[in-house]
């Protein structure tokens, strides 16, 4: 079996979460015994199936004249775009077209399966997870006193940190609101603007930013994210809406406590593993929590061995052989 994984990782692309769970996934297709014969962005037609994780232009003009069975992955939907694109309403428009111009949509979650039936209703899907490398993220207490040292935190510090694009939806708001409240706390925010200005609210939240304590910290894109977990003490997701949310598993696997906001679909996915909050109030007593964050930092490691990428990539091997006959 050949398989074609395409993805547009150029530039800062290569840090969103769909680029980190395609190289992840491919990383581990590659090296299993039996495994099909892959390819990365491969301008080749042989191929037996082709899976898109980007639908950008390249990826399109590429699904043109690629053969084979052409999958794709649904890392995104339209809900996604609003508070995190300046121009969410002219890109949805193109949804329902291109999702319905693929063979077979693997989702993400069930929220993820239900919005992309009612984009493309005649294409067929399979709810699949996201997976992470246990072995890349997990405590590590060189990595920790690396990062620290860099960004001259220093131990005794408590690190709150979030990994996020700069956007309303990832509530980058509430991040910089509750820096103020808690000046004991250090937060750490890590990610940047992949879309440049075009991301939403872009000139305000640097605005913003400028009005932060000494206690908070943007680092921009990483090269080691694992590295930024193993210097933390909480994480921090405040987002409004996601598909899956990659980081939050990453960060469970390094052992972290977790603080992500009651939406459906980490209700879903991380349920009990994690400390949910409604609003800042709440999210700032779970930081306060000692008892709590102890209790779920021993949770999450061991929560996110269901996850493993090599048990992820079994299901995306099953898939392909079904949908080449096989």
């Amino acid at each position: 079996m050949k398989v074609n994984f395409f993805v547009e990782d150029m530039l800062f692309f290569k840090y969103i979460g769909c680029a980190t769970l395609a190289k992840t996934l491919y990383g581990a297709l590659a090296n299993e015994v039996g495994g099909p014969e892959m390819a990365w962005n491969a301008r080749g037609r042989d191929f037996d199936l082709v899976h898109y994780h980007t639908f950008g232009p390249l990826a399109l003009t590429n699904k043109k004249y690629s053969h084979g069975v052409k999958v794709l992955t649904a890392h995104s939907t339209p809900r996604l775009n609003t508070g995190n694109l300046a121009f969410s309403e002219t890109v949805n428009h193109f949804y329902p077209e291109i999702y319905g111009g693929f063979d077979h949509i693997i989702t993400i979650s069930h929220l993820c399966e239900e919005e992309v039936h009612e984009i493309a209703p005649d294409v067929p899907t399979t709810l699949i997870p996201n997976g992470v490398d246990r072995e890349r993220f997990r405590p590590d207490p060189a990595k920790r006193a690396a990062f620290r040292a860099k960004y001259g935190i220093g131990e005794d510090e408590r690190v709150v940190l979030s990994v996020a694009q700069q956007t309303p939806r990832k509530g980058i708001y509430d991040f910089l609101a509750l820096s103020h409240d808690h000046p004991d706390l250090h937060f750490v925010w890590v990610g940047g603007y992949p879309y440049g200005r075009f991301s939403k609210d872009h000139g305000r939240i640097e605005e913003e930013k400028e009005r932060c304590g000494k206690n908070v910290t943007f680092t921009g894109f990483v090269d080691d994210i694992a590295a930024a977990y193993c210097g933390a003490d909480i994480f921090f997701m405040p987002s409004y809406a996601e598909t899956f949310g990659l980081v939050v598993l990453e960060a469970l696997a390094s052992g972290l406590p977790t603080v992500i906001r009651r939406i459906p679909e980490f209700v879903e996915i991380f349920g009990d593993a994690a400390l949910l909050f409604g609003d800042n109030e709440e999210a700032g007593a779970h930081f306060g929590d000692e008892a709590a964050l102890g209790r779920h930092a021993s949770l999450a490691r061991p929560f996110s061995e269901k996850f493993d990428i090599n048990e992820v990539a079994d299901l995306h091997m099953n898939l392909y052989r079904e949908l080449i006959g096989q």
